[in-house]
């Protein structure tokens, strides 16, 4: 087991507690957790964009003027490439960018990106994150508590509607349900926020 700090909103220690070392103490895979960010990225490509070939553009059917003798450019088709109006050489068509991650995988990468932000000192626990009101400034005061400068990603241990409210203002806060937690959330951001029952939540679900 790790032990590892619990902090109050304040920014004052709120006590200590046990993380599983299969969660938390994993080594750092990077060729791993790149291949799970890529694929994650490239599921997220809708790949629906479209345009019309010269074949496919209406129009263009008989040859513009004779091959010789009118002094232009020899030309066959009005819709060919060159043309206003013509066709889109190696025209960009519907395809699927999804790539195929196993689920061993993903977790194993989760794991080995939360290990490494962990020694790097980039978790921070919270005891909870609660406010008295939906207001950004309460939100943008306990990041400042919190010594949290650059990019954070918070975890929050169920959907907190004031929280989601008042936090989807500041350009720097990403927010998450520890449900919903991904490689990629996690390894774009400079630190990540998890509430204690967040921690708790994925130590039960990730650890071996």
């Amino acid at each position: 087991m790790i032990e590892i700090k619990v902090l109050k909103t304040t920014g004052k220690a709120a006590g200590k507690m046990e993380v599983p070392e299969s969660v938390f103490g994993c080594e750092y895979n990077e060729a791993l957790i790149h291949q799970v960010v890529v694929a994650q990225l490239a599921n997220k490509r809708q790949g629906t964009k479209s345009t019309l070939t010269r074949t496919e553009v209406r129009g263009g059917g008989i040859k513009p003027w004779r091959q010789k003798g009118s002094g232009r450019a020899r030309q066959g088709s009005i819709r060919a490439p060159q043309w206003i109006k013509g066709g889109v050489v190696f025209a960009p068509k519907p395809r699927d960018f999804s790539k195929k991650i196993n689920k061993k995988m993903k977790v194993a990468a989760l794991r080995s990106a939360l290990s490494q932000k962990l020694r790097d000192g980039d978790i921070i626990v919270v005891d909870k994150f609660e406010l008295a009101e939906p207001k950004t400034k309460l939100v943008a005061g306990i990041l400042g508590n919190l010594k949290v400068e650059k990019s954070a990603l918070l975890v929050l241990d169920g959907y907190q509607p004031d929280v989601v409210r008042a936090g989807r203002n500041i350009e720097t806060l990403s927010m998450t349900d520890v449900a919903l937690i991904n490689v990629y959330d996690l390894v774009r951001v400079n630190k990540c926020i998890l509430t204690k029952n967040a921690v708790k939540t994925l130590s039960e679900v990730y650890a071996e």
